[in-house]
């Protein structure tokens, strides 16, 4: 390991300078990212940062920096590997599609012909309709959901069968909305495993990691793959305890930037002496169609979310965030590059350095962006805040609206009062009346936050807040209550029930 550290300190030192990739260019002069990686590392008190380029189907920069585990003393090299959280969807989505190759997945087909006793939940809507293809782009209709189990605590990952009992609800209708949903992944991995006959672990080993030469890739920390992973930091410095979950398709891969950098390679289309091709170029283009609009100016594939930097330059990417992790993993197919930034802490650094990458490759396209601030936290997915708006009820909205929120133990009763004037007051069960925080109608949807019990062990694992989302359809308000653990030094839990209110006569 240690002669590997020399040797990637050494080759970059150089390669701005003589050095030349296999067509006879000079490969782009990372000199400047470097230092400012380094700088950034002691500026931010962060742990370590392990990066990888590919331009033109060869690696032309990987190093890492900083402390994989700061305790043991153990450096970062380009061979750490990271804890890749949401990262594990492409990678995911690349097993689906070698089932899909085999015939034995169609991607049209309803998700719940692949499932076991335990179905998605149609609700109000067609769980039909919640095809394979669906799932994967966001847009089943699948709700907000992830859940950690940490070694150092008693509770422990139920089978997949009794989550999709207890939260595989469909909160809208299959291809309404674009919804990222975790829990939608999960469910690929139950379905590979079930399809292929094999553990989602064993498949992913068998299937993906081993034909790409992916040695420093595994779900979770494969036997003997130990010493090699870093430890995953929280906000105080301290060392996160390993946590499970239940959706492992969606967050559970460990990989180098060595590996990645090359998975994404592979999705360049190209060919290394040390990969198998496991699914066609067909499919690897399928996977880029976009499927739902992930936000202003971005979309979403199979696994995929796509955007476009300044400059014009088509992005197939994803970032990965979670507790103790932050990663980002990018290509740009017409100008054959893919990049990688991984952090064993969740710091806004990663997205800055991928810039700092794209503007350093493209000084004229891509402008240099400025430091995150010192304080910027990433964008964590269990922060339903909302800038504080006026809102005014339309005459529609007001009035009094009563229903259930549904939960695996059984349903409360749900109660909201509307007035002319913008409040917004719940009733959840017999508990006390509470003022809906943050109340706002957007897009169709009633949004708002309050302090219940939603009464379950699994919400009661952590302090929360339930987070309301419900959508107008005539005189019914349906969709979701979420209970939120309120911020940690440890990432929680989201947990969303379905909920439909009727507005009273």
């Amino acid at each position: 390991m240690q002669r590997t550290v020399r040797v990637g300190v050494l080759c970059l030192g150089f390669s701005g300078l003589a050095a030349t990739d296999a067509a006879g260019q000079t490969p782009p002069d990372f000199s400047s990212v470097r230092r400012e990686i380094q700088r950034a590392l002691v500026d931010y008190d962060a742990p370590s940062m392990s990066v990888a380029v590919a331009t033109g189907g060869e690696i032309v920069w990987e190093e890492g920096f900083g402390w994989a585990d700061r305790e043991r003393r153990i450096p970062a090299t380009e061979h750490t590997m990271y804890s890749l959280a949401s990262i594990s969807k492409p990678i995911t989505a690349t097993g689906l599609m070698v089932l899909v190759e085999r015939g034995l997945i169609d991607l049209a087909a309803s998700a719940n012909d692949y499932l076991g006793p335990a179905k998605i939940k149609g609700r109000a809507f067609n769980a039909a309709a919640a095809t394979v293809r669906r799932v994967a782009g966001h847009t089943a209709g699948l709700p907000l959901h992830y859940q950690f189990f940490y070694e150092d605590e008693p509770y422990r990952r139920p089978h997949m069968d009794e989550t999709i009992r207890r939260y595989a609800n469909l909160v809208t209708a299959p291809g309404e909305r674009w919804n990222y949903s975790n829990l939608g992944y999960g469910i690929l991995d139950y379905i590979i495993s079930r399809t292929s006959g094999q553990s989602y672990p064993d498949f992913m080993r068998d299937e993906v990691f081993q034909p790409l030469g992916l040695t420093r890739t595994s779900i979770d920390i494969g036997p003997g793959l130990e010493d090699y992973a870093a430890r995953r930091y929280a906000t105080d410095q301290s060392p996160i305890a390993f946590y499970d979950f239940d959706h492992p398709g969606g967050s559970a891969v460990f990989s180098s930037a060595h590996d990645l950098v090359r998975f994404g390679m592979f999705h360049l289309g190209h060919d290394l002496k040390v990969q198998r091709r496991i699914i066609s170029d067909a499919s690897i283009e399928r996977m880029r169609q976009p499927s739902g609009s992930s936000g202003p100016a971005s979309q979403y594939g199979i696994g995929w979310s796509l955007r476009e930097l300044q400059g014009g330059i088509r992005l197939t990417r994803h970032g990965g965030g979670m507790g103790g992790v932050r990663t980002e993993l990018a290509i740009a197919p017409d100008e054959n590059v893919a990049i990688v930034v991984l952090m064993n802490a969740a710091s806004p650094l990663t997205g800055y350095v991928a810039d700092l990458i794209w503007h350093t490759l493209y000084p004229d396209r891509v402008p240099k962006p400025t430091p995150p601030e010192r304080d910027g936290a990433p964008d964590d997915p269990a922060d339903g805040a909302a800038p504080l708006i006026e809102f005014t009820p339309m005459p529609e909205l007001t009035g009094d609206w009563v229903g259930e929120a549904d939960t695996h133990l059984g349903p409360h009763r749900l109660a909201l009062a509307i007035d002319d004037g913008g409040r917004v007051h719940v009733r959840l069960g017999d508990q006390l009346w509470m003022l809906l925080n943050n109340a706002r109608f957007e897009d169709g949807y009633l949004r708002g936050g309050f302090k219940s019990d939603m009464g379950t062990d699994d919400a009661n694992r952590t302090d929360y807040a339930l987070s309301v989302e419900l959508k107008l359809r005539g005189d019914v308000l349906n969709g979701s209550v979420t209970a939120i653990t309120l911020p940690n030094v440890r990432l929680g839990n989201a947990l969303t029930h379905w909920a439909e209110v009727r507005r009273r006569r």
